[in-house]
């Protein structure tokens, strides 16, 4: 099934929810910062997403800013900061299967839904 990690404040992550609504597909909202993902589900995210662990962090956040910005960090120190602070994870991402996006612009999640 497809999934969306969603934060219904963000314009990006609505607009990727709607896009999934127009898709006619089923999938499962995560609200990931209400249920925050463990490590080892951030560890697979970012293996689907093909990226570091540092391309998944959101860099304009507050929380980046005051307490890792500049922080020579371990791709496992960036994961345990995201799981402890999961507000500094980018947002939407768009999994199904072995599949995932960060969708930015909305468009990418066609590469996911094929």
């Amino acid at each position: 099934m497809i999934q969306i990690y969603h934060n219904n404040r963000c314009t990006k992550s609505r607009q990727a929810l709607q896009a999934l609504e127009n898709s006619g597909k089923d999938f499962e909202v995560i609200y990931y910062l209400e249920t925050p993902p463990d490590k080892t589900t951030l560890e697979k995210l970012i293996e689907k997403l093909n990226i570091g662990p540092l391309d998944l962090i959101r860099k304009s956040e507050k929380i980046y800013i005051e307490r890792y910005k500049g922080q020579n960090l371990t791709d496992a120190e960036w994961i345990d900061a995201m799981v402890e602070n999961p507000i500094l994870i980018e947002r939407p991402i768009v999994v199904w299967g072995d599949k995932a996006v960060i969708a930015r612009p909305t468009q990418r999640i066609n590469d996911v839904l094929g």
